[in-house]
């Protein structure tokens, strides 16, 4: 039995009464599967700051709910365009005040580093945990991008071995030799003690730098400061790795995100 079009005013949800202080945060639901959007709004009834604004099953009902509702965030199916990162450019440009968080059915290292280059703030599998998906969205809610232990790894490995933008494209944004020595450390994944030995001095030395260097490139955490350097090539040779210390298995301890810590 083929299904009813159903129009984006008709999947849009009636915001609560007294939902008008800002203190939610505004969620569009875009995704092909009916099933799928009811499980998400049960999800985030039982928060008590996540309100579904608005739903979409279609890619014209998606560009159509983000231009008329007001929303914080966008989840956004990656099936729903032919082009997953094409879509995600014109919905960036057409609703540049929703951030973005894309669900993909795989794990996909090309389509998720160039979901992030074009404007995406988290790429997701359809699998994920509810109390993951919740963190994300508070985290993204607060303007950081969030991506799971392999989603950052891919950004350090695309960062190491590609030039994404020539030189005369980069912001101009003056580091000092030792801020893009320690700069560049990160984005080996070295920890902070790790940078300290390097650099030849303490870790609470480098956590001031660090602070410097978040200020200058408008960042907030290791994680933006990856995507930024991956995106605008912000040191050119990344020193050598430090000789791995002995570790339980996680490679990027630092970066890796934990949901305990994002609610």
């Amino acid at each position: 039995m083929a299904s009813i079009p159903v129009r984006a005013e008709e999947l849009v949800e009636r915001p609560f009464e007294g939902d008008t202080n800002g203190a939610f945060i505004r969620v569009i639901v875009a995704d092909t599967q009916a099933i799928f959007r009811a499980g998400l709004r049960k999800i985030f009834a039982l928060e008590d700051d996540i309100r579904v604004v608005g739903q979409a099953e279609t890619l014209a009902q998606t560009i159509a709910a983000a231009k008329k509702f007001s929303a914080d965030i966008l989840i956004f199916e990656a099936a729903l365009a032919p082009s997953a990162a094409d879509a995600v450019s014109d919905l960036v440009r057409q609703s540049p005040n929703i951030r973005l968080v894309v669900l993909t059915t795989e794990a996909d290292e090309e389509l998720t580093l160039e979901l992030l280059r074009r404007g995406a703030y988290a790429v997701v599998s359809r699998e994920v945990e509810p109390e993951l998906l919740v963190a994300c969205l508070h985290k993204v809610s607060e303007g950081h991008p969030w991506l799971d232990s392999r989603g950052v790894e891919w950004v350090l490995q695309a960062f190491r071995t590609q030039g994404v933008r020539p030189p005369s494209s980069r912001p101009k944004v003056q580091l000092t030799p030792k801020e893009s020595l320690i700069v560049s450390c990160v984005t080996q994944g070295m920890k902070n003690k790790e940078i300290a030995l390097r650099v030849g001095t303490t870790e609470q030395v480098v956590k001031n730098y660090l602070r410097k260097v978040y200020d200058k490139l408008g960042v907030a955490d290791r994680l933006e400061l990856a995507l930024f350097c991956l995106n605008n090539r912000i040191v050119d040779r990344p020193v050598a790795p430090a000789p791995a210390a002995p570790s339980n298995g996680h490679a990027l301890p630092d970066l890796t995100v934990d949901p305990a810590k994002l609610s």
